[in-house]
């Protein structure tokens, strides 16, 4: 079983910035850390510039019974993401596992074994092709889309996440649903349930145009069933 996430947990952001957890709760401590729960959040020391990952609130996944005043206990595997949307890197050094079982058991009865997709610890695996495509803004823009292509690898899939970071201005943009006329994903809509999936982003001229010169990251992470979780950036530089 994954161990039980505290507030002594090494937690990181995609760019290496190191997260620091706020305890909402001091009733259960291990090694000295504070047990975290659902909502908590926690603060990024993020150094990337353009977009600092500031923060995050953490989110159960449902995979376990154990509470704390209602809260449900949060795991090292529960998938967790940035305020933009980047996933939590978690690991914890306490030997303290989650022993409770996803539903509650009747009294008397004993838990049956974990599911395969349970005790799945293998992260997924994310490539792109091309890893970085240049745009030139002018002349006008060729009629040719950019087309970047995702190959998602996981025993047991979940779900897929598809974000698009503006560097110049700072900002973020969920593209897991395409955008009508400017943005087409196939398929789109996050959805994971093949060991091997392959997603293709394609741009037309006229929206990569419109982005502000300078580097945009598009950035697809993949998660399994268990909450482990593996991604890929592509680069698209735009240039005047």
């Amino acid at each position: 079983m994954p161990q039980i996430l505290t507030t002594n947990a090494q937690i990181f952001c995609p760019h290496m910035g190191k997260g620091t957890t706020i305890p909402t709760s001091t009733k259960w401590q291990i090694n000295g850390g504070f047990v975290c729960l659902e909502e908590d959040t926690g603060t990024l020391a993020c150094p990337f510039l353009p977009l600092p990952c500031a923060g995050y609130t953490l989110k159960s996944m449902g995979l376990n019974a154990t509470t704390i005043d209602q809260r449900k206990v949060i795991l090292v595997t529960d998938f967790n993401q940035t305020f933009t949307g980047l996933p939590l890197v978690m690991t914890e050094l306490h030997p303290v596992n989650d022993q409770s079982t996803p539903a509650a058991i009747p009294a008397g009865q004993q838990a049956p074994p974990l599911s395969p997709e349970l005790t799945d610890l293998v992260a997924p695996v994310v490539v792109g092709v091309p890893p970085s495509f240049p745009f030139k803004i002018t002349p006008p823009p060729t009629p040719t889309p950019v087309v970047i292509t995702f190959t998602l690898t996981a025993q047991h899939p979940l779900k897929w996440i598809l974000t698009l970071i503006n560097e110049p201005l700072g900002q973020h943009m969920d593209l897991t649903s395409g955008i009508p006329g400017s943005v087409t994903v196939t398929p789109s809509g996050g959805d994971w349930s093949t060991p091997v999936l392959t997603v293709v982003v394609t741009m037309v001229p006229t929206f990569v145009a419109s982005l502000t010169p300078g580097k945009h990251d598009l950035y697809m992470t993949g998660v399994s069933k268990r909450g482990l979780s593996g991604n890929f950036s592509a680069s698209i530089m735009v240039s005047p």
